[in-house]
């Protein structure tokens, strides 16, 4: 194990303490590891005393309310990003995780130590029709999540098909630089520490660009990819974030993630990534517990093998 690499964790979480702290012990086990942790303002009275306290690990004071599909997803991660920047610390990566991700694979911290320098986030073909969710200004009330039927989500499909046709309705005027072309992915990404100063830097120093996302449906899929992907750093993005998740198979879960049980060890161990999501100890702790003791027995003994 590479000693000299230095990873910063940042996580959006908002349930769950306990399995929280049981990936933050994952993250925690390889060396040169801090976690910064944000918890949901709904929630944090709840849940900030219930965070193991460690000398690695940093719970925002700062709390926002970070819901699904909204810009306070952007907001949350920007806070994450200045929390790590503002320690003055030097890190060679920051990885963006979710309280509901687990570590599945060990070797992570190795991997990165061969790969300084680059950036991992999923990112698609910018010929990808769905631009209208970015195209558009979307009412605050119609970027949450909601069951198929519910009028709010009808209003949403209704509104996507007229954009496929040509018929823009509500369009986005906020200034956009004629030159920037739109990209979108998986909101999880592992940037370098050089990435995620230019982030910062270039939101200071751009206005227009934070203003565009402001009203648009599920712009954490687009603003770090957008940004990133037309930046100096863009011949070090590698197409993968290295997050394995199942896609959920009926009407109301098929572009969503579900909740990964036991059953699902085997394709989990194929996928050959390192981390997965969903995971949820209401419906299955047992699989949380498998993954926990699989990586942190693992890196133990990997540590003790370097130290002989």
């Amino acid at each position: 194990m590479s000693a000299e690499l230095r990873i910063a964790y940042i996580l959006q979480i908002h349930k769950n303490p306990e399995q929280v702290n049981k990936f933050i012990e994952q993250l925690s086990a390889e060396q040169n590891a801090d976690v910064y942790v944000h918890i949901d303002r709904r929630h944090y009275d709840q849940l900030k005393n219930k965070i193991v306290n460690h000398s690695n690990v940093t719970v925002l004071n700062q709390s926002l309310i970070c819901e699904w599909g909204d810009f306070s997803q952007v907001e949350t991660t920007l806070l994450l990003l200045r929390e790590v920047l503002s320690t003055q610390k030097h890190y060679d990566f920051v990885c963006l995780k979710s309280g509901q991700d687990l570590l599945v694979r060990e070797g992570f911290h190795d991997f990165l130590a061969m790969n300084k320098g680059k950036i991992f986030m999923n990112f698609l073909d910018i010929t990808w029709k769905n631009k209208g969710v970015i195209l558009l200004n979307w009412p605050k009330v119609t970027r949450h999540r909601y069951k198929p039927s519910h009028p709010f989500r009808m209003y949403r499909r209704t509104i996507k098909f007229l954009y496929d046709k040509g018929i823009k309705i509500f369009p986005n005027t906020n200034y956009w630089q004629g030159d920037f072309e739109l990209y979108c992915g998986s909101q999880w990404f592992t940037i370098s520490f050089e990435a995620a100063q230019y982030i910062t830097r270039f939101i200071d120093e751009n206005d227009w660009f934070y203003r565009y996302f402001e009203k648009t449906y599920t712009p954490d899929e687009w603003f770090f990819h957008t940004l990133l992907m037309n930046s100096p750093f863009k011949s070090q993005i590698v197409n993968n974030n290295h997050v394995f998740l199942k896609k959920g198979t009926t009407i109301r879960d098929r572009n969503s993630p579900v909740c990964l049980t036991e059953a699902d060890i085997s394709i989990i161990e194929k996928s050959q990534q390192f981390f997965a999501r969903k995971f949820d100890e209401a419906i299955d702790n047992k699989v949380i517990d498998y993954y926990v003791n699989k990586i942190c027995g693992a890196i133990s003994k990997s540590n003790f093998n370097h130290e002989n």
